[in-house]
């Protein structure tokens, strides 16, 4: 599969490698941050995910999609340094299985896999995705020179977003820019995250249009809150910045197979899924809220572009009506 004839056994997607390139800055962050363990998790991961879609593909005699190595990528990055590596084989696997091949494989996935996956292990085994964390490698030369950097239990030293519904106490906004915080891999580095989404929508790759949205629903249901004195609710830029947020925002809600199609149906949907992400952080058993806030709204997306078009040609129809009165 590797030598020569390599790409004869891919269907070609060049968005999917233009995905792949603005996540390696991201990568490779996350193997400074906590050590080379992250990379180890994503190869197991990466072997698991093309090891299932590839014997679905020649069951089916179609070739393994290259999204399965944006789905493996995206899955590793949402999931803490220490998760053991049969729960994160376990994950993909189910993720690739049960959120793409049994709705007939590439572009027909009603929910995102990376995210059908995560959901899985995050229900299946709470403790090392809720409770086990590693400390943040600064300096020179960071994680690089460990294996993974050392753990920590303690809830004081946890995630920014289980700090905050545990003692009140937010993390700093130049912290949380640069990644001074523990959590999954993927979620530290918000000024990484920026620039990729940034290099996303000038390569035309991801919508905007999600994106602003669920910033929009986000920040307009959180400042209402806020302001009204809930306790359960951050401030909105620490909201923004902190559990995953952006990270969602820019690679999970933008998956152009489970959105919608309709530039109208792209706002409702970002829109809605900032709205339930307030909604879940604050009052639900999750710190986060993100990874179920996508997943409802890919239930949603068909929905919603099927309202859109109907919205269009109803008020298509009432014009050519109205002008055949007026001849």
């Amino acid at each position: 599969m590797f030598g020569k004839d390599y790409l004869k056994h891919f269907t070609k997607q060049k968005m999917m490698r233009t995905v792949i390139i603005s996540l390696l800055p991201i990568v490779l962050a996350s193997i400074y941050f906590f050590g080379w363990r992250a990379l180890g998790l994503l190869v197991v991961v990466m072997v698991a995910g093309l090891g299932t879609e590839w014997i679905f593909s020649k069951k089916y005699n179609r070739k393994v999609s290259e999204a399965v190595f944006v789905s493996s990528i995206l899955f590793t990055l949402t999931l803490p340094p220490s998760t053991p590596f049969w729960i994160a084989a376990i994950g993909i696997i189910f993720g690739i299985l049960f959120g793409k091949e049994v709705f007939g494989g590439f572009g027909k996935n009603v929910f995102n896999p990376a995210l059908v996956a995560r959901a899985f292990v995050y229900v299946t085994f709470p403790a090392p995705l809720t409770i086990h964390w590693s400390k943040v490698s600064l300096g020179f030369p960071g994680g690089l020179g460990t294996y993974i950097t050392e753990g920590i239990d303690a809830i004081s030293q946890a995630t920014p977003m289980l700090i905050f519904r545990e003692t009140g106490v937010l993390a700093s906004l130049s912290d949380l820019l640069v990644g001074n915080v523990s959590g999954s891999l993927g979620e530290t580095s918000a000024v990484l995250i920026i620039i990729a989404g940034v290099y996303l929508i000038y390569k035309k790759v991801a919508s905007w249009q999600i994106m602003a949205g669920v910033l929009i629903g986000f920040t307009g249901l959180s400042s209402l809150l806020y302001g009204l004195g809930n306790i359960q609710i951050p401030n909105p830029i620490f909201g923004i910045f902190a559990g995953g947020l952006l990270f969602g925002a820019i690679f999970m809600a933008t998956d152009p197979i489970s959105a919608p199609k309709t530039k109208e149906g792209k706002w409702i949907y970002g829109v809605l899924i900032g709205i339930v992400t307030v909604i879940i952080r604050g009052y639900a058993l999750f710190a986060g809220g993100m990874m179920f806030a996508i997943l409802i709204a890919n239930t949603f997306a068909p929905i919603i572009d099927e309202g859109v078009n109907a919205y269009k040609k109803y008020k298509k129809e009432s014009k050519a009506k109205k002008e055949g009165v007026t001849a």
